[in-house]
């Protein structure tokens, strides 16, 4: 890798319920994307209606949101045996991930077609990314430690300010809710790679409080990140023919407390740090921290009117090395306040009024001189944004109405205003029909501002408007939903290969439709989930009328278990087209066909053995040309949770 990882990363970038569990579905899903089956018990129709906040920044049901949001929970993660968030996002519609190597190396996030930095990643509500690189680092979280996902597929610019051009992709924490007492869990792991990882932790809850303690730890020596036909003619220009491992040590810990003035109290800490080997001229480690803390206070000066305030801080550091010198560093650190109101109307309509602060500090080196400071080759190294956003959501009958609007006030870039409107309809008691449009704006990153022989401090930000139309089913044998939506993007920030260089890119228009399923059949659980997508860079000039790069034309996962007795088993395939890893559309990346195998076994009432057999049919494939991924391999794993 030819520069420091923060840039690579923006180039790129319980147990399962014994037995039972293997019959829920892989993702639960809102009515706007219903591609898990319909429930079949009263404890799966809980989960199915469960509550999620992220589509509107309220708590509201999954069947009632217009936006499509998909749910991944903490049994859906167990039965798939997910090995990183990787594993777990790209059974999402809509959604495709490129990754640089392996375990540990930069993963890259395309919702809807749009860039690897226009999804907003929130880790217990505080914004997890780089201020440089402008992309979360997925890859240095522990799934183990994740107790759901909420990702809401569409522009929440006008809920969340900048970046959310795509979507948001919300992680919650390990929290100990639901549980009574106190809990201890653990589990290790070993397979291929001479791959290794553990956790041990505890958890519980009463009336009043949860609270989660947890550590986690992963090694592997991974593989070559990096094929030697890259030297001289792209990726990572070197030709380094050895394994590039991953070590990963992180603590999560989670707190929330109900005081008896009604006052509600949390606090979340999470610290991930990691040394990460890859290919390249100038680096070829790292050693890096990812820190969120997060704080809240809420309550209830009325019956109608809630009320919260948090605070967030999140950090993003990198020491740098080659052959174990070091040569550069850099430090990004954000800080979020936020103060926000719900207000119940007469007719039980809700209408929020928030206002949001954030400060980006940027900090490092280019040259090994830790004297030399990064900053100063830049003409800002700190901004904040101001913002101040509404919402109303009404139901009337079979009706539903969304609407939302917000104004920032962004110290480099001036003020922007985004708004969206949604609409529903109930019909036929099985169906219903939605309509949405929605702004979106993202300022550009300090990297592509100013990193040294890159940077254009020239760039202007970029907007967006997006138009989308869906039709969702909820029927005794399933749940299915279709979504098409057009979005156009004006100054798309890319990588120009004539200056070597990041640019405006006018004009640029994505195509989509996503059609997911899910039903029980014979006791199988099925659930299926297909992406078309058609995107088209439309500035005159040489690459006018090519398509966007990394972004395959059609996608597609199907995943089926079972349950016997207290085995169960599992199969899930996944298939991308190919695509262009360049904006000329020269060099392309071919499609592929994955298979993976999964099986457990309940040992004892507490105790769970599951074994994974992934890439069954040693597939090679790239989905960032040169970078290698795994061949076939194994992983198994021994957990212990009480019930």
């Amino acid at each position: 890798m030819s520069i420091d990882r923060h840039f690579h990363r923006a180039s790129a970038r319980v147990v399962l319920l014994c037995a039972a569990s293997a019959a829920l579905p892989a993702v639960a899903q809102t009515s706007a994307d219903t591609g898990t089956a319909h429930a079949m018990a009263g404890e799966r129709t809980a989960r199915l209606d469960d509550i999620q906040v992220t589509a509107t920044r309220t708590p509201q049901r999954v069947s009632n949101t217009l936006a499509a949001t998909t749910v991944i929970d903490r049994a859906d993660i167990e039965r798939l045996q997910a090995r990183s968030v990787r594993d777990l996002l790209r059974r999402t519609p809509g959604l495709t991930l490129t990754n640089n190597g392996g375990p540990g190396k930069a993963t890259s996030i395309f919702l809807r077609g749009t860039e690897s930095d226009h999804t907003l990643v929130l880790v217990d509500g505080v914004e997890y990314r780089s201020a440089t690189a402008g992309a979360a680092a997925i890859e240095d979280l522990a799934v183990e430690q994740i107790e759901r996902i909420e990702i809401v597929r569409g522009p929440r610019s006008s809920l969340y300010g900048a970046d959310a051009i795509g979507g948001v992709i919300q992680i919650f924490t390990r929290d100990g809710r639901g549980q009574t007492g106190t809990r201890p869990y653990f589990q290790v792991g070993a397979g291929s790679d001479s791959s290794y990882e553990g956790q041990v932790g505890v958890s519980g809850s009463d009336d009043n409080s949860h609270y989660n303690l947890s550590v986690n730890g992963r090694r592997t020596d991974g593989f070559d990140a990096c094929t030697p036909a890259a030297a001289g003619t792209g990726g990572c220009f070197t030709d380094e023919p050895d394994d590039d491992g991953y070590d990963r040590v992180s603590v999560a810990f989670n707190y929330g407390q109900i005081f008896d003035n009604g006052v509600e109290w949390e606090l979340n800490f999470l610290r991930a740090e990691s040394s990460v080997e890859f290919d390249g001229t100038s680096q070829n480690s790292s050693d890096t921290i990812q820190q969120i803390i997060g704080t809240s206070l809420a309550w209830r000066p009325l019956d109608t009117w809630r009320t919260k305030l948090t605070y967030g801080n999140s950090r993003d550091d990198s020491d740098n090395f080659l052959d174990g010198r070091y040569v550069t560093a850099f430090e990004t650190q954000r800080h979020q306040l936020s103060w926000q109101n719900d207000i119940t109307l007469p007719n039980d309509d809700l209408f929020t009024l928030g206002v949001d602060y954030k400060l980006e500090n940027v900090d490092g080196d280019n040259d090994g001189d830790r004297r030399n400071d990064f900053t100063g080759d830049m003409r800002e190294d700190s901004r904040d944004n101001k913002g101040v956003f509404a919402q109303y959501l009404g139901d009337w009958g079979r009706h539903h109405l969304q609407l939302s609007g917000r104004g920032d006030d962004n110290e480099q870039f001036g003020e922007h205003a985004t708004g969206s409107a949604a609409y529903g309809i109930d019909f036929a008691d099985a169906y219903t029909a939605s309509i949405s449009y929605g702004t979106a704006f993202k300022a550009p990153t300090f990297n592509e501002l100013y990193f040294p022989n890159y940077g254009n401090p020239e760039l202007d930000p970029e907007e967006s408007d997006s138009v989308e139309v869906g039709l969702d089913g909820d029927h005794g044998w399933g749940r299915w939903s279709l979504h098409a939506y057009q979005t156009e993007i004006d100054d798309l920030i890319a990588y120009d290969s004539a200056t070597f260089a990041p640019g405006n890119i006018q004009k640029t228009r994505i195509r989509g439709a996503e059609a997911s399923v899910g039903t029980v059949l014979a006791d199988w659980q099925l659930n299926a989930q297909f992406t078309w997508l058609d995107t088209e860079n439309r500035t005159a000039g040489p690459n006018q009328g090519n398509e966007l790069p990394r972004r395959p034309g059609h996608t597609a996962q199907f995943d089926v278990d079972r349950a016997f007795g207290r085995y169960s088993a599992g199969a899930s395939l996944t298939v991308a087209d190919s695509s262009y890893d360049d904006a000329a559309n020269e060099n392309e990346l071919d499609s592929y066909q994955l298979v993976d195998l999964r099986a457990s076994v309940a040992l004892a009432r507490d105790w769970l053995a599951q074994a994974s057999l992934n890439n069954l049919f040693d597939e090679e494939y790239q989905t960032a040309r040169f970078y290698n991924q795994d061949d076939r391999n194994v992983f198994f794993t021994l957990r212990y949770q009480p019930q």
